[in-house]
């Protein structure tokens, strides 16, 4: 691929690859609790935090960056406090790329973890705390296996929506090649200077590649798992 893409052009592809695999990982341990709360558990402000998670899919782009900048800016109160306590920056970086792309990505997966868990037969659950097994344990033994197939959906989901991320990534982080300059953007930016054209299609190509490979993937490995658990489940019965 090296050799079909300018240096360039291959450092926005590895660079959106790293950063959404990294907003994948950061965003999935509170996405699978927060969909599990939603989905099982009635508390006040419910409805508040359904209303948060699933903003950054309504509001604005530049608007989330923005609010990104403000927040975790090396001027905004989280900002200083990461830099101060940890020395970690954030703002026109490509961690910064990392947290813009997880907000965005994170509605998605919640919504997708949030369905299986909605789905998961509760009777299996039920009759695993009758034997006596904790809470912990019924969650990790029996609802983790029967939700996995929402996981992984809302997991590759959540990558593909990362992959091309622009809005609030440009207005948190910047358009720096080589730094922070993810697929979306570097087309962006070819298409702002002459000869661009064919450096953008071919970013086009391979982002439209990734997305649908990250479905066709989705696709067969939920049904694999549905089709798993639901023998799991007949051999319950």
């Amino acid at each position: 691929m090296s050799e079909w893409l300018a240096p360039q052009e291959w450092q926005a592809v590895a660079l959106s690859l790293k950063v959404a695999f990294w907003a994948v990982v950061i965003s999935l341990p509170p996405g699978i609790l927060i969909a599990y709360a939603l989905a099982r558990w009635q508390f006040a402000g419910r409805q508040l935090l359904n209303g948060l998670v699933h903003l950054p899919l309504i509001m604005p782009p530049v608007v989330t960056g923005y609010l990104l900048l403000l927040a975790f800016g090396q001027q905004g109160f989280l900002g200083k406090f990461l830099e101060e306590n940890f020395g970690l920056v954030l703002a026109f970086r490509w961690t910064g790329a990392v947290l813009a792309a997880a907000v965005m990505a994170f509605p998605l997966m919640v919504r997708a973890i949030r369905l299986s868990i909605e789905a998961a037969d509760m009777k299996l659950e039920q009759a695993a705390s009758t034997l006596g097994a904790p809470p912990v344990s019924v969650f990790l033994t029996v609802t983790l296996p029967l939700i996995l197939p929402g996981i992984l959906a809302g997991s590759v989901l959540a990558f593909a929506k990362a992959m091309g991320e622009f809005g609030a990534t440009i207005t948190f982080v910047a358009n720096i090649p080589g730094q922070t300059q993810t697929l979306p953007s570097a087309i962006y930016a070819f298409l702002q200077v002459p000869g661009g054209e064919r450096s953008a299609i071919r970013l086009v190509i391979i982002s439209i590649g990734v997305a649908m490979m990250a479905l066709i993937a989705s696709e067969v490995l939920a049904r694999r798992l549905q089709e798993r658990n639901g023998l799991a489940v007949r051999g319950t019965a």
